[in-house]
């Protein structure tokens, strides 16, 4: 094969790797969280811990695990625009350096407008982040047999380029040994969104040793 040849067998894998390479620099990252910094953990019933006791919740054990202040900002049964009125006060008083951002599961399960439901979390995203704060987004699934993520999550991670762990909640809750019940977690259920949202911040640098500490 000549040279010319070869370059032209090689140029489609050179050009693959070459996009590969430049989709993961796009992959949105977390900044080093300092020692000392604070995570609000804000949401519903799945940020409280129902089904688990209240140190079993994922932000407890999450806190645990990271060795960082992880505050549980999660008040069961409650729907995206009372979060959307309550989040300032948090953001603040406790002046978060993350927000892991876990809401709208009561939206979609009493069957409400999810185009409002998106653009209540739009405003959450934008206040964390007027806020100076960084936010990790959760998706919650639509609670039919698939349990497939509500699409607006992804949509709001893309359009907003923040990370977003998107199937997480599915694959716990079409788990039996993990739920408490149809739309909970159970304790092992939340210790496995707190190792993978831990596992989520180191690979995308939040959890890396910050020069500011």
């Amino acid at each position: 094969m000549s040279a010319l040849a070869r370059s032209y067998f090689f140029l489609p894998v050179l050009l693959f790797l070459c996009l590969l390479l430049l989709s993961c620099e796009r992959d949105p990252q977390l900044k080093p969280l300092k020692q000392d910094a604070i995570i609000l953990a804000f949401g519903d019933s799945l940020t409280y811990g129902t089904g688990a006791k209240q140190d079993q919740s994922y932000p407890a054990q999450l806190e645990k695990l990271i060795k960082k202040s992880v505050i549980n900002a999660g008040i069961s049964g409650e729907i995206s625009a009372k979060g959307l009125r309550r989040l300032p006060y948090l953001l603040q008083t406790h002046q978060p350096d993350l927000v892991i951002l876990c809401h709208g599961a009561n939206d979609i399960l009493r069957k409400m407008d999810l185009a409002k439901t998106k653009s209540n979390m739009q405003k959450m995203i934008a206040m964390i982040h007027q806020n100076n704060s960084q936010v990790i987004l959760l998706s919650v699934p639509e609670f039919s047999l698939f349990l497939h993520p509500a699409p607006f999550y992804s949509e709001l991670a893309t359009e907003n380029n923040i990370p977003l762990m998107d199937n997480m909640l599915s694959g716990i809750l079409l788990n039996p040994a993990l739920k408490s019940d149809q739309v909970h977690p159970n304790a092992d259920g939340y210790m496995t969104i707190a190792l993978k949202i831990k596992d989520l911040m180191e690979e995308i640098g939040g959890l890396r040793q910050s020069s500011n500490l």
